[in-house]
């Protein structure tokens, strides 16, 4: 789930691809019909409002409306499962997590640290921005 800049709607992403659009928030596309490798586990709006990113528990990235593509995990090996999809303020960049505390940076995204490689009590299961 991601809401709209102005906070008056949302976007709900099912795990098969599908958006749903409530409130103010646009329709920009889906993967509804197409045979996915993986499920779709998260999603993040830009901050326009005027388009989103999905992403797969594999790494894969598939960007609607204003949404750029800096780039996937989808096509590599991940350690494991990628848990959700954060954009940077300006959205010319997001961040991906996995379960084992990984975090992949791409396009202007900078890498910060990440807990991969460390022992966790309990897997990650998301990230988010202050952007």
């Amino acid at each position: 789930m991601s809401s709209t800049p102005t906070g008056n709607g949302y976007w709900l992403v099912a795990s098969g691809g599908g958006v749903f659009p409530f409130g103010d928030a646009g329709r920009f596309g889906d993967l509804s019909g197409h045979r996915l490798s993986a499920p779709i586990v998260g999603m993040a709006a830009t901050p326009s409002g005027l388009g989103y990113w999905l992403v797969a528990s594999n790494g894969g990235v598939f960007p609607f409306g204003d949404a750029g593509n800096f780039g996937s995990l989808g096509n590599s090996h991940v350690n494991s499962p990628i848990t959700g999809l954060a954009a940077t303020a300006d959205s010319l960049g997001y961040w991906m997590a996995s379960t084992d505390g990984g975090v992949f940076a791409f396009g202007n995204a900078p890498f910060l640290g990440s807990m991969g490689g460390q022992r966790l009590n309990k897997p990650m299961i998301g990230l988010t921005s202050n952007g």
